[in-house]
């Protein structure tokens, strides 16, 4: 559990993504455009390998608890860079359900 909750802080995920918005709306375009795509990268192909050892409640958990979050959060940002950045925290939480229920895609 350790390891998954480190992943999630690195990739943005709930309940660990506070950083995320702020630090997207601060950052240069490309930049930001580097840590909201290739940043993510290398920690999702680790939680990937990893995802067998963790406890598929935890993942359920994390990917509906972003889901919901990033889906919420991004509906009263008026920032274009907030709501790409909760729209990134839904995103993901959606591929690590999908990463728990169908490894396969």
């Amino acid at each position: 559990t350790t390891v998954m909750l480190a992943l999630a802080l690195k990739l943005g995920l709930a309940p660990v993504h506070f950083w995320l918005p702020e630090v997207l709306q601060g950052l240069e375009l490309t930049t930001g455009l580097i840590l909201s795509t290739w940043q993510k990268l290398a920690p999702f192909a680790l939680m990937i390998q990893t995802a067998p050892t963790i406890n598929s409640s935890l993942l359920v958990a994390i990917g509906l608890l972003s889901t919901l979050v990033g889906g919420w959060g991004g509906l009263n940002q008026t920032q274009l860079r907030k709501i790409l950045a909760y729209s990134s925290i839904a995103h993901l939480g959606w591929m690590v359900l999908i990463l728990q229920f169908a490894p396969s895609l």
